[in-house]
């Protein structure tokens, strides 16, 4: 039986949902028709018509203990049968914004959701201290561009300009620092998720298999009934995948990527297949928001348009960077290089632990808590039907 609700109305929560996206759900009659609708809602974990309810009333507690919002992979087939044109698709986007402010402890994620101002001054100001580690004096800075010198005016000696030593230990402690931010938000879900239920450790170690590799495919993707349904998700995977490569090209093996010749190198296929992916993929997401023809990409909040946009142009000028390289033209090499940075690492800063990115890790954990519950309360039902069993037996 269901978990009967308690109202208690948060009046902050209810105008947060809406500022981040979500102004139809007031339109929601409860029909339920969106739940029907939907091949990936269950008995156990429904929605969206009970997250839709939560938002109306107010419910925070309860939001931030069910996983349906990150069980939900928008196909937007339950916004093209509403009769009440309430948008059930885009307000569990709305939610999972808002949960994601919710997960990070330093309030952050809060003030970009809520505030396109807050989140381009965020990456404009991580954006203006790497184009400083370039230009300042040496004795405030790196000073990179000090060290170069007249021969690498005449000849591209990237190494001179950003040694890779120097930016190699960059990546690694910004990687380092980015990992403990996302993954202290990602438990922070977890104990919202898991708290005051009483679950067997054993159970977390059976249903580990449901984080990996749902972490790694995002397969329940494919249960959605939309038509567009395998599309997006091979775009999906392709777009991780130049991105995961690119991410670990940069923060493993950027001695041996960032190589002072033009020569290729194993990692520079790897490159080559990162970027054209990336640019596509990218390219191809931001069209169909153009275009607004199909319903997932028919409301578009500003980080879903800002996340693809820096994918993209980190992508362009990746690309950009190794054509001036080969090219040997010195001086565009090292501006496109600063470029480049300036618009990695603020979205790398921004949108892994704050943004967009997280849910490529906070769906798959929801993923694999609900079975974990799910297996819990079959195991309790199961407990109490044994004892149930035996008192019925020793009475008789």
């Amino acid at each position: 039986m269901a978990e009967p609700l308690l109202v208690n109305p948060d009046r902050q929560f209810i105008q947060d949902v809406l500022r981040n996206g979500a102004e139809d759900v007031k339109k929601c009659y409860q029909c339920a028709t969106c739940t029907s609708a939907c091949p990936l809602s269950t008995e156990e974990y429904g929605f969206p018509r009970k997250q839709m309810l939560l938002a109306q009333w107010g419910l925070k507690d309860q939001l931030l203990e069910d996983p349906s919002p990150w069980l939900c992979f928008y196909c937007g087939d339950c916004s093209k049968r509403c009769p009440r044109k309430a948008n059930p698709g885009e307000t569990m986007m709305a939610l999972r914004r808002y949960l994601t402010s919710q997960y990070d402890w330093t309030g952050l994620s809060r003030l970009m959701y809520r505030s396109a101002f807050w989140e381009l001054g965020i990456l404009a100001v991580v954006a203006g201290v790497i184009v400083a580690l370039f230009t300042l004096p040496h004795n405030f800075g790196f000073g990179l561009l000090d060290r170069s010198g007249p021969a690498a005016l005449s000849t591209v000696m990237l190494d001179r300009f950003a040694p890779v030593g120097i930016v190699d230990w960059g990546d690694k402690i910004l990687a380092l620092l980015l990992g403990f931010l996302l993954l202290s938000n990602a438990a922070r879900m977890f104990l919202k998720l898991t708290r005051g239920r009483n679950i067997p450790a054993h159970l977390y170690i059976n249903e580990f298999h449901r984080l990996v590799v749902q972490g790694l495919t995002q397969k329940r993707w494919n249960a959605c009934a939309s038509n567009e349904t395998v599309k997006n998700w091979l775009r999906h995977v392709f777009l991780v995948s130049g991105y995961a490569t690119m991410f670990i090209l940069v923060v493993l093996f950027l001695p041996w990527f960032q190589v002072e010749n033009s020569s290729i190198h194993w990692t520079s296929f790897l490159g080559y297949y990162a970027t054209a992916v990336l640019l596509a993929t990218t390219a191809w997401i931001l069209f169909d928001r153009i275009r607004k023809n199909t319903e997932m990409h028919r409301f578009s909040h500003f980080s879903d348009w800002l996340f693809p946009i820096l994918l993209f142009l980190a992508a362009f000028t990746g690309i950009l960077l190794h054509i001036l390289r080969v090219l040997n033209q010195p001086m565009p090499t090292y501006v496109i290089y600063v470029v480049h940075l300036a618009i990695v690492v603020p979205m790398l800063v921004v949108e892994v632990p704050f943004g967009k990115w997280g849910h490529l890790l906070y769906r798959p954990l929801a993923i694999y808590v609900a079975a974990v519950r799910s297996k819990a309360r079959e195991l309790a039902a199961q407990t109490e039907g044994v004892a149930v069993a035996s008192e019925a037996v020793a009475s008789s």
